[in-house]
């Protein structure tokens, strides 16, 4: 038996986005990129800013240079991680210095370096359905448990009575996702001050901290002038995890970040823990490459007015077809109630049509399917009478 049994389940369960990227990547090679129209992975589309492709000049220059692209400290670069202290300073809310950041391989790899470095085995990971279906993956990784709560069926926001029930002693962390993949619903500052209370009453009766943690790819990517509160100014044990992936399309070079409350007890306890889980699970550091791109194009951004446009456009045929959605606060997409909550009809009516969407159980939220709406304009106008029959074949 080559494969462990935890990998082997890992695998039969795995990433329903995945799947579907996949089955288009088939179907394109038999019929033709025109033919098929793949709204299955979040895979940002749009070029980088100029500043990060002037970047990449500057950077051939570095590699002329001798450890030009050689080791560097566990946490980052030092230049990186004082310019990200004064960005998060702004825009989070709080006095955040460059000793409370660790930069990592992508959000994922924060999250699990994080995880490594607070779960003891048997510890509680709290998630709130519908959420990224690899959470899960992430805390098994390092001998935790997910717990999963739902949110409310009308609007996706928190459900508080459902969170008191599952709180326990071996509860160790919270995660949030906002805005959130795959809804696009954005939590309300009264909802995580309401959220930061039950932790803060939780955390003094187990006499144990329960970390906040807010995982937070799709933060720079919001719409309708939507507020996006930090949760770092509301909670001591919070931690936030994220990544400019999507922001500045530079998801394949896996650049993300941790951050630390200043105000949390032993934060640099925190951060020397992190630096060395970063080290440990085989990351070393974050690609210099990427942190070097991040330095010249911090505080840029993409056109996010292209994914407004595109978020107009799919959610204009969707309603068109008559199906019931949320329209997105933030990241890049959509999350509609199956026709008669027949979910798996619907992914397999889609198909058939050539369309690629994700089910909903594959984020813990069965009936409802995602739709990515960061691909380009044309797939989306060709996409409409496909998915038009789609939906006519369930309803008749």
């Amino acid at each position: 038996m080559l494969l462990n049994q935890q990998v082997k389940s890992y695998i039969e369960k795995s990433s329903w986005i995945r799947k579907m990227f996949e089955k288009g990547a088939e179907l394109k090679a038999r019929l033709g990129e025109d033919k098929v129209f793949d709204f299955s992975l979040g895979n940002p589309d749009l070029v980088p800013p100029k500043t990060i492709l002037d970047a990449f000049l500057e950077i051939k220059q570095k590699a002329s240079e001798p450890l030009g692209l050689g080791y560097m400290p566990n946490a980052g670069l030092p230049a990186l991680r004082e310019k990200l202290a004064h960005f998060f300073s702004q825009e989070q809310g709080v006095q955040v210095q460059a000793k409370h950041i660790v930069i990592t391989s992508g959000a994922a790899g924060g999250l699990n370096t994080l995880f490594r470095a607070i779960l003891e085995p048997g510890d509680e990971v709290i998630v709130w359905a519908p959420f990224f279906v690899e959470y899960g993956f992430y805390a098994e990784n390092h001998q935790g448990k997910l717990k999963i709560v739902k949110t409310k069926e009308k609007d996706f926001s928190l459900d508080f009575d459902q969170l008191d029930e599952v709180i326990t002693p071996k509860t160790r962390v919270v995660l949030i996702n906002s805005p959130n993949n795959p809804c696009g619903q954005i939590y309300t500052l009264e909802e995580l001050k309401t959220l930061a209370s039950i932790l803060e009453r939780k955390t003094r009766t187990y006499g144990r901290e329960i970390f906040l943690v807010s995982d937070e790819p799709y933060r720079f990517l919001t719409y309708e002038d939507t507020p996006m509160p930090s949760i770092l100014p509301l909670y001591t044990y919070s931690v936030v995890v994220s990544s400019f992936s999507k922001s500045l399309g530079l998801a394949g070079e896996r650049i993300g970040y941790v951050v630390v409350n200043p105000e949390m007890p032993q934060s640099q306890d925190m951060v020397s823990g992190l630096t060395l889980t970063n080290r440990i699970l085989g990351f070393v550091n974050a690609p210099i490459i990427g942190q070097y791109l991040l330095l010249a194009g911090l505080g840029q951004m993409v056109d996010v007015q292209v994914y407004k446009k595109r978020r107009q456009m799919l959610g204009d045929i969707l309603q068109e077809a008559g199906l019931n959605f949320l329209w997105p606060k933030g990241g890049f997409y959509f999350f509609p109630e199956a026709p008669n909550k027949k979910e798996d009809e619907f992914i397999h009516a889609l198909l058939e049509e050539n369309v690629l969407a994700v089910p909903g159980k594959g984020f813990g939220w069965p009936g409802n399917v995602r739709f990515a709406f960061c691909v380009p304009e044309k797939v989306i106008l060709n996409s409409k009478q496909a998915i038009f029959r789609a939906v006519n074949k369930l309803k008749n």
